[in-house]
């Protein structure tokens, strides 16, 4: 178990490009400690603290790290909004109260560095983006990505009072925002100025039902 510990921490750091002191660094421990964990086996295995840092930095089950084989973590429960958001000609807001919940585990979301509490599920209605978000597909919004850090990507956002889920182009040079529809026959605002965008958060993640 522990070789398999080791093992398994090695393919993490070559997989993020990690180097062995930086992380042992993040632990409070001398340059050398990962290096002589993994090359040497020195310690035998992890402290439990050292193991628990290190599976959430790297959004993994601390069982890969020599944790206990039936360590579950409790999946984490996102509010899935009374809210529609239109990726065709725009769909008024209604009231935002959670009308389900949907769960995700917590290790992906910590290896996407993303925070529960700003997190929100809604659904897609229109085509305006297909093919990549269809009607009816559920989309998870980061509601912490919002408007001070916009960068190219598809977001929420809302347009004349209505939520739109369109993809924003950035053109930091002349400080401007294309936002554009990936179903070319749906219009697209080719240059805006980003102070006249109202950011709801950034698309990180859809969910889509098969027929």
């Amino acid at each position: 178990m522990d070789g398999d510990a080791r093992a398994a921490l090695e393919a993490l750091i070559r997989e993020r490009r990690e180097d062995y002191a930086s992380l042992s660094r993040l632990l409070g421990r001398n340059p050398a400690y990962i290096q002589q964990f993994i090359k040497r086996g020195v310690p035998k295995k992890l402290d439990e603290e050292d193991r628990r840092t290190l599976a959430r930095y790297f959004g993994v089950g601390e069982a890969m790290l020599g944790g206990p084989e039936d360590e579950r973590e409790e999946l984490i429960s996102v509010p899935v909004l009374d809210v529609q958001a239109s990726a065709g000609h725009g769909a008024f807001a209604g009231d935002e109260r959670a009308r389900a919940r949907m769960r995700f585990d917590p290790s992906w979301l910590r290896g996407l560095k993303l925070d529960p509490a700003q997190l929100s599920v809604i659904q897609v209605v229109g085509d305006s983006m297909s093919p990549t978000l269809d009607d009816g597909d559920d989309i998870l919004v980061d509601l912490s990505d919002g408007a001070a850090g916009v960068r190219d990507g598809v977001y929420v956002l809302r347009l004349d009072g209505a939520l739109n889920v369109k993809r924003l182009v950035v053109d930091r040079a002349r400080g401007r925002v294309s936002v554009k529809s990936d179903n070319p026959a749906y219009t697209s605002w080719p240059t805006l100025d980003p102070s006249r965008l109202d950011v709801i958060g950034r698309v990180v993640w859809a969910g889509r039902r098969l027929a």
